[in-house]
């Protein structure tokens, strides 16, 4: 995980899971609609994910 990703996690995290898959990227932006902090939480734990 760079540092450019944790930036985009933080400002934008839909974006920053772009790579991940279409289901990553709903999740994270429908939790990032519901609030910021969620939306930053979920995009940093898929991008932390070993297995994706």
């Amino acid at each position: 995980m760079s540092i450019w990703r944790v930036l985009l996690a933080i400002f934008f995290p839909p974006l920053a899971v772009l790579d991940k898959g279409c289901g990553s990227v709903v999740i994270v932006f429908i939790l990032w609609l519901c609030g910021w902090i969620p939306g930053v939480i979920a995009a940093l734990i898929i991008l932390n994910n070993p297995n994706r």
